[in-house]
Parts: structure tokens; sequence; C-alpha cells
């Protein structure tokens, strides 16, 4: 009986193990500096880059009239793990005497919490016929 409840904790164990990692994966749509880096090319289109990057933040113009795009993203990541224990132990009575009530309790709590921000800033400069000249980024986490 003691070896299935082992594997059945090692199998909820593993499973959230892949829940998590699964968690911090990228998803789809999600806004990475990998996404900008494999996305943005000289060249590109200012509409294919709307289409793979989504709408800017922030669309200025230069004193040339030239364009750039800024994209300000800040993601924040939380992470708590608790831990807690409990015992208790009740008597029992026998016909019509009481034995006793032999009662112990006990219990402790532990809990901590995490949190941290990244923040993902890139500058797309458009050319003067609307194709991305350069880019620029700056990822920071605190």
């Amino acid at each position: 009986m003691e070896n299935v409840r082992v594997a059945v904790l090692l199998v909820a164990l593993a499973g959230a193990a892949a829940a998590d990692a699964a968690d911090r994966a990228a998803k789809p749509g999600e806004f990475t500096l990998g996404l900008v880096q494999r996305q943005l090319k000289p060249g590109l289109a200012a509409a294919d880059v709307a289409e793979r990057l989504g709408s800017p933040n922030i669309v200025t113009r230069d004193a040339a009239g030239r364009e750039a795009w800024v994209y300000d993203k800040v993601a924040t990541e939380t992470e708590s793990s608790g831990r807690r224990f409990g015992l208790g132990l009740g008597g029992s009575s026998a016909g019509a005497s009481t034995l006793g009530l032999l009662g112990l309790g006990g219990g402790a709590h532990s809990e901590k919490a995490r949190s941290s921000q990244t923040t993902l800033t890139v500058v797309v400069r458009f050319a003067g016929d609307g194709t991305v000249e350069s880019f620029s980024f700056h990822q920071s986490r605190f």
C-alpha cells in the first residue's frame, strides 16, 4: 500500500513539474525578444511588421518624416510555494464507561512568494520608403 502512495505522489509531482515548464514556455502571440529577433529584418515592409509583432504602443516621426514604432511590453511573474503540516489523534469510548479522550494536535505553515517584472522596449525605425531601416531593443528584469 505504501508503494502505491509513493507512486501516486511521484506521478503527481511529475505532472506539476511538466505543467510548470509548459507555463514558462513561450505561448503563441507572446511578445518576446526571441520573437523580435526572428521576425524583424531590414527591408521588411511596415505592414509585415504590424502583422508579425502587432500594433505598436507609440508611433513617432522624425524631422525628415520617417516613422519610428515603439513597442513597450511589461510582464509580471509571480511564484509562490507553501508547506503545511498537521497531526491529530482522537480517543474512543467503550460501552457505558468512558475510557478517556486523548487529543493531540499540531500544525505548521510556511509560505514564500516572489514577484519579478521584465520589460522589453523595441524601437523599429523605418526608411523613407516605409521599410525597416533598423531596430534596437532594451530588456531589463527587476
